[in-house]
């Protein structure tokens, strides 16, 4: 049998360091810019800001069709426009769903 100093250092030195005692300092954020974060965000994800303009660019098409009069072209524009919706939202799910896997790992 161990004596209760023996015993008292052998679980010691099993047992991790004690937290410190005083405050633990909180991360410090820079200040980010509208662009900054834009240019980062399309980085992490660049296929949301091209769902987006491919949304617009239909949309855009599909409304210039409208005003000529061209209604059969205007309205298979809106389907697109629906389609191109609807991989953005696709894309943007991705998007999160791999920022959370990441920062899990």
């Amino acid at each position: 049998a161990l004596s209760p100093s023996l015993r008292a250092a052998a679980m010691a030195a099993d047992s991790p360091p004690p937290p410190p005692l005083g405050p633990v300092p909180l991360p410090v954020f820079s200040d980010e810019g509208f662009s900054d974060k834009f240019l980062r965000k399309t980085r992490e994800n660049p296929l949301v800001p091209l769902g987006c303009l491919c949304t617009l660019g239909v949309l855009t098409y599909g409304l210039i069709s409208f005003k000529r009069g061209n209604t059969r072209h205007s309205q298979l524009m809106m389907r697109a426009r629906i389609l191109a919706q609807g991989f953005t939202f696709a894309a943007l799910l991705g998007g999160m769903v791999f920022t959370a896997m990441k920062s899990k790992k």
